[in-house]
């Protein structure tokens, strides 16, 4: 019985020797496989954007074209021969791709591609618009072309196609690339890029967003979108461009696609001091992070609910300085434009038409040659604003502008008033306000060096 025992004994330790050498094989085979996998998935990265070649000879329509204004990653503003566009300027939108937002509701990746588009043809030394077809095809606004970039620098015997390098770079995703000319290129630079994991096929954070609570976007969104933004926490960049004296400060942001600047009246109230304030100074580029408000007194909106977190510099919560010494613009404009003109610019895909002064509330402007027809000034002895005036202006060609100033000292501490004023013709720079006593624009001067007599 024993001997019986021990020969079981024997063959069951045989049996799992040759099964642990049986594994060592098969993990051994494992590997293998493993490593051919490995093998199988390396990509052999093509150039797309370079792989495509620009026919000259072709039927479609082309264009050589110098860029104006740069909008974001896929829309570019080009100079063109006058017979090509009326006006002899191609507002660009790039066919086939669409990339993040950068000038409305900002969107994960849209500065990166934004910055992508500049720097790229601001390096080159020749660009070529070509159509789709042999027309020159206005996208979905009417406003803008749809079209193919190419680009050559100095260095380049042959031209690039930015359309395709977008996609390859993960920059932009394809928009009906299928039915283009280079739309099955299109498609490889896309699956190449998904591939790669660059960028916006990452599940990566893009480093240059902001992931806080806040909804990204520019003042242009923001001034055009009001009621949409009411209640929310916002967050936008702009300049500082004048100290209300009462707790709070203006802004003001260019947009490149519409020629214009938009503002906002920030109100800090006391909840700012030390750096924060600093971050407000006249001057600093800020991003501004606050929850927009309807100011029921006054008929107008602001941002509100401003803060700022020493010991957390760099929550995205936080108000910032992200440059200084920015000036205002104080834009040149022409009373009848100031008090009667209406502007019509594209929301969400519809033309929306604005009164002009509304538009550009809480921005900077100057005017020059107002005669001050009449002017008052706030004596009601409670007010903070004792003192102040309001000048009733008169243009060259009839329009009537209202002033309305802060209270002003002279260089010897003496408080102005309306006679220094009244009868003469006067330059002003100052804010766009609202009164809502009389429902009207008018303008706000917070310096004497801000209205200067001319006779």
């Amino acid at each position: 019985m024993k001997l019986r025992t021990r020969f079981i004994a024997l063959l069951i330790l045989l049996c799992l020797t040759l099964s642990a050498c049986g594994g060592e094989n098969d993990l051994a085979q494992s590997d293998t496989d493993t490593a051919a996998d490995t093998e199988d998935s390396v990509i052999d990265v093509v150039d797309y954007a370079g792989s495509v070649v620009l026919n000259m000879g072709s039927s479609t329509a082309k264009t050589e074209a110098t860029v104006k204004t740069y909008i974001d990653g896929d829309t570019v503003h080009f100079y063109v021969p006058d017979d090509v566009v009326e006006g002899g300027v191609l507002k660009a939108r790039f066919v086939a791709i669409d990339t993040p937002e950068s000038t409305g509701k900002i969107e994960e990746y849209g500065k990166k591609a934004s910055n992508f588009t500049k720097e790229t043809l601001s390096k080159a030394t020749s660009i070529i618009l070509e159509s789709n077809d042999e027309n020159w095809n206005p996208d979905s606004t009417g406003t803008r072309y749809l079209v193919w970039i190419w680009y050559k620098t100095d260095d380049m015997t042959e031209y690039r196609n930015l359309n395709i390098e977008l996609l390859q770079n993960g920059l932009a995703k394809a928009y009906s690339s299928s039915s283009t000319t280079y739309g099955s290129i299109c498609n490889s630079a896309i699956n190449q890029a998904k591939a790669l994991k660059l960028n916006i096929h990452s599940g990566e954070k893009d480093p240059d967003f902001y992931y806080g609570d806040a909804v990204e976007l520019t003042l242009k969104e923001l001034r055009t979108n009001l009621e949409t933004y009411s209640g929310m926490t916002v967050a936008f960049t702009g300049v500082v461009t004048s100290n209300s004296g009462s707790q709070g400060v203006y802004v003001e942001d260019y947009d490149a696609e519409t020629d214009m600047y938009y503002g906002m009246y920030i109100y800090y109230g006391y909840s700012l001091s030390g750096t924060g304030l600093d971050i407000l100074s006249v001057g600093n580029e800020v991003r501004i992070v606050g929850s927009l408000q309807y100011y029921e007194t006054g008929k107008t909106w602001q941002v509100a609910d401003i803060t700022y977190r020493l010991i957390k510099p760099d929550d995205p919560g936080n108000i910032q300085k992200l440059s200084e010494g920015n000036s205002a613009s104080y834009l040149l404009t022409d009373p009848e434009t100031f008090v009667s003109s209406k502007v019509t610019v594209n929301v969400n895909d519809e033309d929306v038409e604005f009164d002009y002064a509304a538009l550009v509330m809480s921005t900077t402007v100057e005017m020059q040659g107002l005669e001050v027809v009449s002017a008052s000034t706030t004596t009601n002895e409670e007010s903070a604003s004792q003192g102040a005036m309001t000048l009733t202006c008169q243009s060259a060609d009839g329009h009537t502008v209202t002033i309305r100033t802060a209270v002003l000292y002279d260089s010897d501490g003496q408080l102005i008033t309306t006679d220094a004023y009244l009868g003469k013709t006067i330059n002003v720079k100052g804010i766009v306000d609202y009164f809502s006593y009389t429902d009207s624009y008018q303008i706000k001067v917070f310096s004497t060096d801000n209205i200067i007599i001319i006779n």
